[in-house]
Protein backbone atom coordinates (compact mmCIF):
# COMPACT_ATOMS: atom_id res chain seq x y z
CA UNK A 1 0.00 0.00 0.00
CA UNK A 2 1.29 3.18 -0.84
CA UNK A 3 1.81 6.05 1.24
CA UNK A 4 -1.23 8.19 -0.17
CA UNK A 5 -3.31 4.90 -0.25
CA UNK A 6 -2.42 4.56 3.71
CA UNK A 7 -3.28 8.34 4.22
CA UNK A 8 -6.87 7.75 2.33
CA UNK A 9 -7.29 4.97 4.74
CA UNK A 10 -6.57 6.70 7.87
CA UNK A 11 -8.57 9.97 7.37
CA UNK A 12 -11.79 7.62 5.88
CA UNK A 13 -11.57 5.40 9.43
CA UNK A 14 -11.74 8.90 11.44
CA UNK A 15 -14.42 10.12 9.41
CA UNK A 16 -16.13 7.40 9.74
CA UNK A 17 -15.44 7.56 13.83
CA UNK A 18 -16.66 11.48 13.25
CA UNK A 19 -20.36 10.07 11.63
CA UNK A 20 -21.50 7.89 14.08
CA UNK A 21 -20.39 10.11 17.06
CA UNK A 22 -16.66 9.60 17.80
CA UNK A 23 -14.55 12.33 18.87
CA UNK A 24 -11.40 11.05 19.11
CA UNK A 25 -10.36 7.23 20.23
CA UNK A 26 -11.94 5.85 23.31
CA UNK A 27 -10.14 5.39 26.40
CA UNK A 28 -10.96 1.95 27.92
CA UNK A 29 -12.21 2.20 32.05
CA UNK A 30 -12.19 -0.73 34.44
CA UNK A 31 -15.38 -0.97 36.66
CA UNK A 32 -14.08 -0.67 40.02
CA UNK A 33 -14.34 -3.36 42.54
CA UNK A 34 -17.49 -3.82 44.71
CA UNK A 35 -16.51 -2.09 48.66
CA UNK A 36 -17.45 -5.23 51.05
CA UNK A 37 -18.37 -4.14 54.61
CA UNK A 38 -17.52 -6.42 57.12
CA UNK A 39 -20.62 -7.83 59.00
CA UNK A 40 -21.23 -7.01 62.03
CA UNK A 41 -20.50 -10.03 65.07
CA UNK A 42 -23.69 -12.49 65.78
CA UNK A 43 -24.18 -11.31 69.16
CA UNK A 44 -22.75 -8.24 70.95
CA UNK A 45 -22.57 -7.06 74.91
CA UNK A 46 -23.86 -3.91 75.59
CA UNK A 47 -24.02 -2.02 79.29
CA UNK A 48 -27.03 0.75 79.26
CA UNK A 49 -26.69 3.42 81.41
CA UNK A 50 -29.88 5.11 82.79
CA UNK A 51 -28.58 8.66 84.23
CA UNK A 52 -32.07 10.31 85.67
CA UNK A 53 -31.60 14.15 85.62
CA UNK A 54 -34.64 14.74 86.65
CA UNK A 55 -34.56 17.71 89.00
CA UNK A 56 -36.01 20.80 90.19
CA UNK A 57 -34.00 22.97 88.08
CA UNK A 58 -35.13 20.86 85.30
CA UNK A 59 -38.46 20.71 86.14
CA UNK A 60 -39.21 22.97 88.63
CA UNK A 61 -43.12 23.48 88.65
CA UNK A 62 -44.40 21.22 91.36
CA UNK A 63 -41.09 19.21 91.64
CA UNK A 64 -41.99 16.24 94.27
CA UNK A 65 -39.69 15.88 97.46
CA UNK A 66 -39.42 12.53 96.75
CA UNK A 67 -38.69 12.06 92.96
CA UNK A 68 -37.05 8.54 91.54
CA UNK A 69 -37.87 5.88 88.88
CA UNK A 70 -38.78 2.39 89.14
CA UNK A 71 -36.66 -0.59 88.04
CA UNK A 72 -36.25 -0.92 84.55
CA UNK A 73 -37.98 -3.08 82.34
CA UNK A 74 -38.03 -4.46 78.38
CA UNK A 75 -36.64 -6.78 76.48
CA UNK A 76 -34.82 -7.05 73.00
CA UNK A 77 -36.88 -8.51 69.75
CA UNK A 78 -37.23 -8.19 66.77
CA UNK A 79 -39.32 -5.58 64.39
CA UNK A 80 -42.63 -8.09 64.51
CA UNK A 81 -43.13 -7.54 68.08
CA UNK A 82 -43.58 -4.00 69.99
CA UNK A 83 -44.05 -3.55 73.35
CA UNK A 84 -45.73 -0.12 72.96
CA UNK A 85 -45.37 3.25 70.47
CA UNK A 86 -46.74 6.26 69.71
CA UNK A 87 -50.07 6.62 69.53
CA UNK A 88 -50.84 2.90 70.75
CA UNK A 89 -52.82 1.82 73.74
CA UNK A 90 -50.97 0.34 76.64
CA UNK A 91 -51.00 -2.93 77.48
CA UNK A 92 -51.69 -4.16 80.52
CA UNK A 93 -48.35 -4.15 81.55
CA UNK A 94 -47.10 -0.98 80.44
CA UNK A 95 -50.39 0.60 82.23
CA UNK A 96 -48.93 -1.07 85.44
CA UNK A 97 -45.16 -0.28 85.03
CA UNK A 98 -46.40 3.45 84.60
CA UNK A 99 -48.83 4.01 87.29
CA UNK A 100 -47.82 1.63 90.13
CA UNK A 101 -43.49 0.94 88.36
CA UNK A 102 -43.93 -2.81 88.28
CA UNK A 103 -42.33 -4.94 86.21
CA UNK A 104 -44.69 -7.42 86.12
CA UNK A 105 -46.76 -8.48 83.85
CA UNK A 106 -44.73 -6.51 81.50
CA UNK A 107 -41.91 -9.57 81.99
CA UNK A 108 -44.55 -11.89 81.53
CA UNK A 109 -45.63 -9.80 77.86
CA UNK A 110 -41.86 -9.86 77.14
CA UNK A 111 -41.73 -13.74 77.87
CA UNK A 112 -44.60 -14.61 75.19
CA UNK A 113 -42.69 -12.73 73.04
CA UNK A 114 -40.04 -14.82 73.46
CA UNK A 115 -42.03 -18.02 73.05
CA UNK A 116 -43.19 -16.75 69.89
CA UNK A 117 -40.24 -16.36 68.58
CA UNK A 118 -40.61 -12.27 68.51
CA UNK A 119 -38.03 -11.86 71.49
CA UNK A 120 -34.62 -13.13 72.77
CA UNK A 121 -33.96 -11.78 76.34
CA UNK A 122 -35.85 -10.29 79.17
CA UNK A 123 -34.24 -6.96 80.89
CA UNK A 124 -34.78 -6.30 84.09
CA UNK A 125 -32.65 -3.57 86.07
CA UNK A 126 -32.67 -2.31 89.09
CA UNK A 127 -34.68 1.26 90.26
CA UNK A 128 -33.24 5.19 90.56
CA UNK A 129 -33.90 5.35 94.21
CA UNK A 130 -33.82 9.24 94.12
CA UNK A 131 -33.37 11.42 90.83
CA UNK A 132 -31.22 12.48 90.26
CA UNK A 133 -29.36 9.38 90.35
CA UNK A 134 -28.30 6.18 87.80
CA UNK A 135 -28.38 2.95 87.45
CA UNK A 136 -26.72 0.34 85.00
CA UNK A 137 -27.66 -2.87 82.99
CA UNK A 138 -25.80 -5.47 81.10
CA UNK A 139 -27.23 -7.52 78.20
CA UNK A 140 -26.71 -9.47 75.11
CA UNK A 141 -28.37 -8.79 71.96
CA UNK A 142 -28.21 -10.62 68.38
CA UNK A 143 -28.45 -9.77 65.00
CA UNK A 144 -31.54 -11.77 64.78
CA UNK A 145 -32.98 -9.63 67.76
CA UNK A 146 -31.50 -6.02 67.31
CA UNK A 147 -33.87 -4.34 68.98
CA UNK A 148 -34.97 -2.72 72.61
CA UNK A 149 -37.58 -1.72 74.27
CA UNK A 150 -36.83 -0.50 77.53
CA UNK A 151 -38.96 1.41 80.39
CA UNK A 152 -39.44 3.02 83.79
CA UNK A 153 -41.93 4.72 85.44
CA UNK A 154 -41.23 8.78 86.22
CA UNK A 155 -42.23 8.39 90.45
CA UNK A 156 -44.51 9.58 91.41
CA UNK A 157 -46.65 10.14 88.48
CA UNK A 158 -50.10 9.32 87.25
CA UNK A 159 -49.22 7.30 84.39
CA UNK A 160 -46.13 9.13 83.34
CA UNK A 161 -42.90 6.87 81.85
CA UNK A 162 -39.96 7.31 80.14
CA UNK A 163 -38.00 4.80 77.65
CA UNK A 164 -37.31 3.40 74.34
CA UNK A 165 -39.25 1.13 71.82
CA UNK A 166 -37.90 -1.21 69.37
CA UNK A 167 -34.60 1.04 68.84
CA UNK A 168 -32.09 -0.48 66.64
CA UNK A 169 -28.27 -0.99 67.99
CA UNK A 170 -27.11 -2.40 64.33
CA UNK A 171 -26.39 0.99 62.65
CA UNK A 172 -24.92 0.86 59.13
CA UNK A 173 -24.00 -2.49 59.24
CA UNK A 174 -22.57 -2.50 62.54
CA UNK A 175 -23.09 -2.35 66.48
CA UNK A 176 -23.42 1.44 67.62
CA UNK A 177 -23.18 3.07 70.88
CA UNK A 178 -26.16 5.30 71.11
CA UNK A 179 -27.59 8.18 73.26
CA UNK A 180 -30.95 8.84 74.02
CA UNK A 181 -32.26 12.00 75.40
CA UNK A 182 -35.40 10.79 77.93
CA UNK A 183 -38.54 12.91 77.30
CA UNK A 184 -41.79 11.65 79.25
CA UNK A 185 -44.78 10.02 77.92
CA UNK A 186 -48.38 10.07 78.95
CA UNK A 187 -49.45 5.85 79.22
CA UNK A 188 -53.40 7.51 78.73
CA UNK A 189 -54.76 5.54 81.46
CA UNK A 190 -54.93 7.87 84.73
CA UNK A 191 -56.75 11.40 84.15
CA UNK A 192 -54.25 12.68 86.65
CA UNK A 193 -53.03 16.57 85.46
CA UNK A 194 -49.83 16.31 88.55
CA UNK A 195 -47.42 14.40 90.23
CA UNK A 196 -49.06 13.64 93.04
CA UNK A 197 -52.63 13.43 91.32
CA UNK A 198 -55.43 11.15 92.85
CA UNK A 199 -56.04 7.36 91.25
CA UNK A 200 -58.38 8.69 88.27
CA UNK A 201 -58.93 6.18 85.69
CA UNK A 202 -59.04 7.17 82.21
CA UNK A 203 -62.15 6.01 80.43
CA UNK A 204 -62.03 4.59 77.71
CA UNK A 205 -57.95 5.03 77.85
CA UNK A 206 -56.67 7.40 75.17
CA UNK A 207 -53.42 6.06 73.06
CA UNK A 208 -49.96 6.76 74.30
CA UNK A 209 -48.87 10.29 73.45
CA UNK A 210 -45.49 12.62 74.58
CA UNK A 211 -46.37 14.58 77.69
CA UNK A 212 -47.06 18.10 77.17
CA UNK A 213 -48.14 21.37 79.33
CA UNK A 214 -47.81 21.59 83.55
CA UNK A 215 -45.95 20.13 85.28
CA UNK A 216 -43.63 19.33 82.72
CA UNK A 217 -43.61 22.40 80.48
CA UNK A 218 -40.45 24.71 80.80
CA UNK A 219 -41.00 27.87 78.92
CA UNK A 220 -42.84 26.43 76.13
CA UNK A 221 -40.62 23.10 75.91
CA UNK A 222 -40.44 19.76 78.14
CA UNK A 223 -36.89 19.46 79.10
CA UNK A 224 -35.43 15.79 78.86
CA UNK A 225 -35.93 13.35 82.62
CA UNK A 226 -32.26 11.79 81.45
CA UNK A 227 -30.86 9.48 79.32
CA UNK A 228 -29.90 6.48 78.18
CA UNK A 229 -26.40 5.80 77.26
CA UNK A 230 -25.81 2.19 75.36
CA UNK A 231 -22.05 1.48 74.84
CA UNK A 232 -21.14 -1.87 73.79
CA UNK A 233 -18.08 -4.08 75.87
CA UNK A 234 -17.65 -6.66 73.06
Amino acid sequence: MTRTMLTSFVSGCFAILVACGGEGPVEMTSTPAPVTRPSPAATARYRVTFEATWDSTSHPTDFPSNAHFSGLIGGTHRGTVSFWQDAGLATEGIRLMAERGRQTPLDIEVDAAMRAGHAQHLLVGSDVPSSPGSTSLEFDVSVDYPLVTLVTMVAPSPDWFVGVSGLNLLESGDWADRTVDLHPWDAGTDSGVSYRSADRVTAPPQAIHRLTGAPVDVGGTVPSMGRFVFRRLR
